[in-house]
């Protein structure tokens, strides 16, 4: 749950996004905008621009809370590029923004000021950015600026008292939420990234629900993800069904997302020997359905629709998830008896 660009899955717009921004930074464009949905990446994209670019070409100051003063703010952000001694005087502030602005441009290195949540700026914070712009040269920006945050600030840029800043953005980029097939895709580079030779444990029709219930939202799949192998660890079982996504879908109080249209999912990758893993085909209710090697469909289930998905209750009889958990994880009375394994790191 952590933005650990180590996991960071690229899609074609997160390669776009990433190519954009390193682009834009290192030819001093300006203002750099990226937006998308609460979720999808947008600081795991960030963090591996802080890991890829050589610190001896880049000087980064980095805002996460932008709910702050515009004097909290120019505070903040000369705090980050390393200068600890702050004058009391804004007009101090600004000359030392500038002179340090001045330096880092003669020694061949490029300011970027990064301000994450920036949906959450208030307007005179807003403003106080775009008059830090100011700092240039007749040939280029001395501080670049990146404003990354939800699609709100979309609807913030497009303000009729934001024109000006709007005016200003040299570069839009866009990240979106996975696609059906991205997410199975998703599950399996997490997988493999966690050390896993093997395809991932979960059935095609808990992958069809995963992507339902999560709306494509990485977060959302890895939350969806460990809570099911949880599930399934505490159960003694080694594979994923629609069931276990289902229970956790309740406890996480997530309601399934509008069907979207799924082509078949190409085959990934498998190890050599492992069984032939069945593809996911759309159905007219959305949900995946198995097919077997040959293509003739034979004992094909369809997943429950989503209208059942509200009335699925827990079993009064049957011990709460939690309590199987912690029976799992309690020291067994046959210490030789082996319990099969799942793999949880990759969704930590």
């Amino acid at each position: 749950m952590t933005p650990d660009p180590a996991f960071l899955f690229l899609t074609t717009a997160h390669r776009e996004a990433l190519a954009g921004l390193t682009y834009s930074i290192l030819s001093r464009k300006g203002f750099v905008v990226l937006t998308g949905d609460a979720g999808t990446g947008k600081t795991t994209l960030l963090t591996r621009i802080f890991q890829s670019v050589p610190s001896t070409r880049v000087r980064f100051s980095v805002v996460l809370n932008p709910t702050l003063t515009p004097a909290e703010f120019l505070e903040l952000s000369l705090l980050d590029f390393g200068i600890a001694e702050i004058p009391a005087s804004k007009a101090q502030r600004l000359v030392l923004l500038q002179q340090f602005l001045v330096d880092t441009h003669k020694k061949g290195q490029v300011a970027v000021l990064v301000v994450d949540e920036a949906h959450k700026l208030p307007p005179d914070v807003l403003e106080e950015i775009r008059l830090l712009s100011n700092f240039e040269l007749a040939d280029s920006k001395l501080l670049q600026i990146v404003l990354a945050g939800q699609t709100e600030l979309c609807d913030v840029l497009n303000r009729q008292d934001m024109r000006q800043l709007k005016q200003r953005v040299a570069m839009r980029l866009v990240i979106h939420p996975l696609s059906p097939i991205g997410v199975e895709h998703y599950i399996q580079h997490r997988w493999q990234k966690a050390g896993a030779k093997q395809p991932h444990p979960f059935e095609p029709e808990a992958v069809s629900r995963i992507a339902q219930f999560s709306n494509g939202i990485p977060r959302l799949v890895n939350a969806l993800c460990d809570n099911a192998l949880m599930l399934a660890y505490a159960e003694g079982k080694t594979i994923i069904s629609i069931e276990h996504v289902l229970e956790v879908a309740k406890d996480l109080d997530l309601r399934a997302g509008p069907v979207r249209t799924l082509r078949t999912v190409q085959a990934i990758p498998q190890a050599p020997g492992s069984p032939k893993r069945p593809s996911v085909r759309a159905q007219p209710n959305g949900a995946g359905a198995a097919s077997n090697a040959d293509g003739n469909g034979a004992g094909n289930q369809a997943a429950p629709s989503s209208a059942a998905v509200p009335s699925f209750a827990h079993n009064s009889a049957k011990p709460s998830r939690l309590m199987r958990i912690m029976g799992k994880l309690r020291p067994s009375a046959k210490p030789d008896k082996q319990e099969p394994q799942t793999k949880i790191e990759a969704w930590k």
